[in-house]
């Protein structure tokens, strides 16, 4: 009887530590748990890259 409170308490103290599965804000996936803008580890590095070829373009010229 007492194994069966002790794997009871055990099981919903493990299940309340569980964060909430966050949903990425572009493709629903799981976001990265690094990101703080709500993207997964693919729509983030897919945002980092834009960055860097945007930073590394020339400039035009009138």
């Amino acid at each position: 009887m007492a194994d069966k409170v002790i794997k009871k308490t055990a099981k919903t103290a493990i299940l309340l530590e569980e964060p909430p599965v966050t949903k990425c804000v572009i493709c629903a996936s799981e976001v990265a748990p690094n990101s703080t803008e709500g993207l997964c580890w693919v729509c983030r590095r897919l945002k980092i890259s834009a960055w860097a070829d945007s930073d590394n373009q020339a400039p035009v010229q009138d």
